[in-house]
């Protein structure tokens, strides 16, 4: 990332904050949850295998920052993912990883003696 010198602290601030949204493994189950499309909030509690407070809590946090969007149909709330751009980020941050494993792996194999 190529930030413009000198960054005001405020944008530092609001670019950590975003990434920490991503630093819950909680939040990363939900979003690949809801990579299917809409799931009403028992839907996910019961693919998440935790509690009802314990989701909600998490689908707030991302619902306040502007990633999912909210809709309430009678007592149930439905969620959906609003900024598509999050799973971009994410394959990303995969692919690097995918590539470091690789990596690694790989030398371990030429330590081994076996290429």
């Amino acid at each position: 990332m190529k930030l413009a010198n000198p960054v005001p602290p405020e944008v530092v601030q609001q670019v950590a904050e975003y990434f920490s949204l991503l630093s819950e493994p909680m939040r990363l189950r939900l979003l690949n949850q809801l990579s299917g499309g809409e799931k009403c909030v028992q839907e996910l509690v019961q693919g998440m295998q935790t509690s009802q407070a314990n989701v909600s809590k998490h689908l707030k946090v991302m619902w306040q920052a502007g990633i999912l969007s909210r809709r309430s149909e009678g007592t149930s709330a439905y969620y959906r993912v609003e900024d598509e751009m999050i799973f971009e980020l994410c394959n990303l941050v995969c692919d690097r990883l995918a590539t470091r494993i690789e990596q690694q792996a790989h030398h371990f194999r030429v330590f081994n003696g076996r290429q």
